[in-house]
């Protein structure tokens, strides 16, 4: 009796343990352990009003480009500067060879003496001949013939005068000065070489402000106006600035279907040829941003990693739209209401939970 009591004892302590089991995992089903994530910042997105922009592109130019070329013939004798040089307004650029203007205007300047010495012979004998007039001993007629010498005098003193003042310009020509400050972009002579003119010499890029052309679809007729703040990317710099609209030419081109807007532009680094993309603001607009240090690359993947009710991180794809400052406009991909780690985004691991957590404001509307 005793031996079957202790049987009947192991039957039920077995039975018991293996009831308590069943009850605590079922068959098949494995218990999930999640990582803890702690240190990251939470935020609820919601969608902020934002300017609504309309992009296109065009090409840094310099506000001024001057090309330079000759008002004479002659030999270039120095050439004073070389490309890449900057130069200031007035700077001595190249001398043509001056030796005959330099002729004309000793000549000039001869005929100049001439010409003042009968204007002061003529003087003086009008005044004898209007002394002896005054005293009735000579003829009106006489006097007036003298009066008559007196002025083409003075007439030949100031023909001559222009005639210095002419040659003097064209001694000039021979000293080619640079308009404005600058850089010198573009040198297409030697010296020893033949300058004729209206043949380009030189090319001066005033560097101290810069255009931007660009073409806008026709359908923003009305929208951009002259003064209107635009926002300028340089692809080469890296780097955002800010333009202003200073032309709107009002006709369309029949081919392109589109208008041409000038923008000025002002920033350091800045050259000829840079490509640019330009955003004109053309309304508002909601949308949902996130931080862009919340989005994460993944090799060809963009995402964010979302906190479900749960606490659980998921690594959510995303497609993403245009920057706003510091920000990036989510396109899909999130809803309003969805939170988003937005800080701490190098600690969150996809399927864990957050345990410890700090929430960022909410973003003003």
């Amino acid at each position: 009796m005793r031996r079957s009591t202790i049987i009947l004892l192991i039957i039920l302590l077995t039975t018991g343990l293996l009831t308590g089991c069943k009850d605590k995992v079922k068959p098949g089903v494995r218990e999930v352990k999640r990582e803890q994530v702690t240190g990251v910042t939470l935020e609820v997105m919601n969608p902020a009003e934002v300017a609504e922009y309309y992009e296109t592109s065009g090409t840094v130019r310099a506000k001024t480009t001057s090309v330079i070329s000759s008002r004479m013939m002659g030999t270039v004798t120095a050439l004073k500067v070389k490309e890449g040089d900057r130069v200031s307004a007035g700077q001595l650029l190249l001398t043509i060879d001056d030796s005959d203007v330099v002729q004309k205007v000793k000549a000039a300047e001869k005929a100049v003496e001439g010409a003042k010495q009968q204007q002061a012979l003529s003087g003086i004998t009008y005044e004898r001949y209007k002394k002896l007039y005054d005293e009735k001993a000579l003829a009106g007629q006489e006097l007036d013939q003298i009066e008559t010498q007196k002025k083409v005098a003075d007439i030949e003193y100031e023909r001559a005068r222009a005639m210095l003042a002419e040659a003097r310009v064209f001694h000039g020509f021979t000293r080619i000065t640079s308009p404005s400050s600058g850089i010198i972009t573009e040198k297409k002579i030697e010296p020893g070489s033949m300058a004729v003119p209206g043949m380009p010499l030189l090319a001066v890029e005033d560097n101290s402000a810069y255009r931007i052309e660009v073409n806008v679809d026709e359908k923003m007729t009305g929208r951009v106006k002259a003064g209107m703040e635009v926002s300028v990317f340089i692809e080469s710099l890296n780097r955002e600035l800010s333009g202003k609209v200073t032309e709107v030419v009002p006709s369309i081109d029949p081919m392109s279907r589109s208008f041409l807007v000038k923008t000025s532009l002002r920033g350091e680094d800045l050259k000829n040829g840079y490509y640019a993309r330009v955003a004109i603001p053309v309304g508002k607009k909601e949308a949902l941003l996130v931080p862009k240090k919340a989005v994460v690359e993944k090799g060809q993947l963009t995402g964010v990693y979302a906190v479900d009710g749960n606490s659980v991180i998921t690594y959510r794809l995303v497609r993403a739209g245009k920057p706003y400052g510091d920000k990036v406009e989510i396109l899909s991909g999130l809803n309003p209401g969805d939170t988003v780690v937005v800080d701490g985004v190098e600690k969150a691991v996809d399927g864990g939970v957050v345990k410890q957590q700090s929430s960022a404001p909410a973003p003003q509307k």
